[in-house]
């Protein structure tokens, strides 16, 4: 049973996609309280820099959308100096250990997705009507392309650090119903992504940004990709209250987490990160507790940020 630890939502209109034109700057609050920037600056670290979100693409994924070029071309000067910086974020793992934690993905997360189903639902399913071009950093196993799929002009690309997600994916594309020509695997890094400025509708993550070296940098990048009023959905897994028996479980696991869970770390207030990013429209962050497993990642933010 989904149970609410506290929602926190600016008023808005009902229908995030219709939103896609709106941008009027207001103030953006966190999930809990208002965020001085003083405050902010003493829960974000200085100076981190973040694994990456990509892993390699289908050549006929890449031409598929034109006979000439790709359907997204590469040629901006920031997206060509993304392409170059990606390797600096890009954490080394073994092959067995790349194709151990996708498989685990593929099978070990069933039960946290059929509890979290509700509120990808809430987010994504307005989304698909309007958002043709969408991209995912960290896609893994693609357990989202299912919430796309009913647009049938949706082009989703789909970003992870490690290729061996790429066979999921790729399946859950074609289960989910989409095109293979709309449904691009791709390799970059959540820092440095290889699209060019103002080129997607909508960005998307889910259980991502526990695992970025740079949240404020894959933050800055997602904002640069998005068009003018686009939006950013998000689902994360965040740190519990300071001072809880439970913070400090996780302050104790956090390092052994990040070895196991391919960079994930326990202790991030990832609704701080995002509600001081600068997002031109504002933020509606949200949070709620998550009681499958695994256990840890209980305590989540969600919601929607606007460029």
């Amino acid at each position: 049973m989904l149970m609410m630890m506290k929602t926190q939502v600016h008023s808005r209109p009902s229908s995030l996609v219709s939103l896609l034109t709106y941008s009027p700057r207001r103030a953006i609050r966190a999930s809990r309280d208002h965020v001085r920037a003083d405050n902010l600056k003493s829960h974000i670290p200085s100076g981190s820099s973040s694994p990456s979100l990509c892993s390699c693409g289908r050549k006929h994924f890449l031409e598929a959308a034109s006979p000439t070029k790709p359907i997204l071309p590469i040629h901006s000067p920031n997206a060509a100096r993304s392409k170059d910086v990606s390797g600096t974020f890009e954490s080394q793992r073994p092959d067995w250990y790349k194709e151990l934690f996708a498989w685990f993905l593929s099978t070990g997360m069933r039960s946290y997705e059929a509890e979290i189903a509700g509120y990808k639902r809430k987010l994504f399913n307005n989304l698909t009507a309007k958002a043709e071009k969408v991209l995912e950093i960290g896609v893994g196993t693609g357990p989202n392309l299912k919430y796309y799929a009913s647009n049938e002009n949706v082009c989703v690309f789909g970003m992870d650090p490690n290729q061996k997600m790429e066979k999921y994916a790729c399946e859950s594309a074609r289960e989910a119903g989409l095109k293979p020509e709309n449904f691009r695997f791709m390799q970059g890094v959540g820092e440095a992504i290889p699209l060019d400025d103002d080129s997607v509708d909508a960005v998307i993550a889910t259980l991502v940004l526990c695992s970025v070296s740079d949240v404020t940098q894959t933050l800055n990048e997602i904002k640069r990709v998005l068009k003018p009023g686009g939006i950013f959905l998000f689902i994360e897994h965040v740190a519990a209250e300071d001072g809880t028996f439970f913070r400090h479980v996780q302050n104790v696991l956090d390092p052994v987490q990040q070895v196991v869970a391919d960079g994930c770390h326990l202790t991030r207030n990832t609704g701080l990160y995002i509600s001081g990013a600068g997002f031109g429209g504002g933020a509606e962050i949200n949070t709620t507790a998550i009681y499958s497993f695994p256990w840890i990642i209980r305590p989540h933010v969600y919601g929607v940020a606007y460029k």
